[in-house]
């Protein structure tokens, strides 16, 4: 079957069996993938080298397995709004998948599982629309964005929720690190995180501390 847009894809996959598989369906779709990689940091290199019109990744990839591909999927959308992005993963990751959702492009961007490319057809067609400026997203991914809309808690991540745990018994940043074994520093980030994941923007008049808090409460 072959594409209604011949584009210079990256493939970004740690798993050798799948990224061939992948691979090979968009040289059969007549796609040229002009990089295979198997980490985040390979994935910006390959892309500052190529230029390409389409990216796909996975989310959990070297050296962490946590969401490395994902936050460079979302830092490469934000710095080539131009360049399509594509998320091919088992795994959902509703928050960062909002927020690669929210960044502004000029192209497509997609989210798909990888059961989706077992249907050949239904994935060809997807990353066509994706190259056509269309946003193309999982049914169940769609169903954990609504649900993470639903309950502002959802949109924060594990550590950020074990930081909010302990705001909310009065311990300061210090007593906090010391109780997770982390810096300082690495706490006052994630506080920060969690603001503005909650949406608490800093006035004078509102402690944002007290609102996150009493947000964690309800």
């Amino acid at each position: 079957m072959a594409s209604q847009r011949t584009a210079r894809v990256v493939l970004a996959e740690d798993g050798v069996l799948i990224a061939e598989g992948i691979a090979g369906l968009l040289r059969r779709f007549g796609h040229d993938v002009v990089a295979v990689v198997g980490d985040a940091v390979k994935l910006r290199d390959a892309v500052s080298a190529y230029l390409p019109d389409l990216v796909i990744t996975d989310v959990r990839m070297p050296p962490g397995f946590s969401d490395e591909g994902l936050v460079a999927a979302i830092e490469l959308r934000r710095k080539y709004p131009e360049m399509a992005v594509m998320v091919v993963s088992q795994y959902i990751e509703a928050t960062y998948a909002g927020e690669l959702l929210d960044v502004d492009g000029e192209s497509g961007v997609g989210y798909l599982l990888k059961d989706r490319i077992a249907d050949i057809t239904e994935f060809a067609a997807a990353v066509d629309r994706v190259l056509t400026g269309a946003t193309v997203v999982d049914p169940l991914v769609v169903k954990q964005l609504v649900r993470r809309n639903r309950d502002p808690l959802a949109a924060l991540s594990t550590r950020e929720k074990e930081v909010l745990s302990h705001m909310a018994e009065g311990r300061s940043n210090a007593a906090i690190a010391k109780a997770l074994f982390v810096s300082e520093a690495a706490v006052a980030k994630h506080v920060t995180g969690i603001f503005t994941r909650l949406g608490l923007i800093a006035t004078e008049d509102d402690n944002r501390r007290v609102m996150a808090v009493l947000r964690y409460l309800r």
